[in-house]
């Protein structure tokens, strides 16, 4: 058995295909009516969908769990954060954890927690 996908509810799917576009890379593999699929596996629903599945309420930033990205140049990244999405709400902004590493952390358009840390390994 593998692991295959990752999924994550969002509102408005159009907006969110832009956001990890602009920010991750990410590019569009397959767009199934309120289902996407981005390249390196994550999957877009949305959150009608999902609520009907579940016939509970989703919550956002339930903190619950993290997308974790890797990025050597954390710098150029934060910066590009700042000025794509100005408004969005930030855990931490840049800094340094005890062992070296440099992270960022915050919250998608729809409360999906997100890490962004440089390579442990170079």
């Amino acid at each position: 058995m593998k692991l295959k996908n990752v999924l994550i509810v969002v509102k408005d799917i159009e907006k969110s295909k832009q956001f990890y576009h602009d920010l991750f890379g990410l590019d569009t593999v397959l767009d199934h009516d309120g289902n996407m699929i981005l390249t390196e596996g994550l999957v877009l629903q949305d959150e009608k969908i999902w609520r009907k599945f579940l016939e509970k309420d989703v919550i956002p930033q339930s903190n619950s769990c993290e997308l974790y990205f890797e990025e050597r140049d954390i710098e150029a990244f934060a910066q590009k954060l700042e000025k794509l999405y100005p408004s969005i709400q930030y855990v931490n902004r840049l800094m340094t954890q005890d062992w070296g590493q440099k992270v960022i952390r915050f919250y998608d358009l729809d409360g999906n927690l997100i890490e962004v840390g440089t390579p442990y390994f170079n």
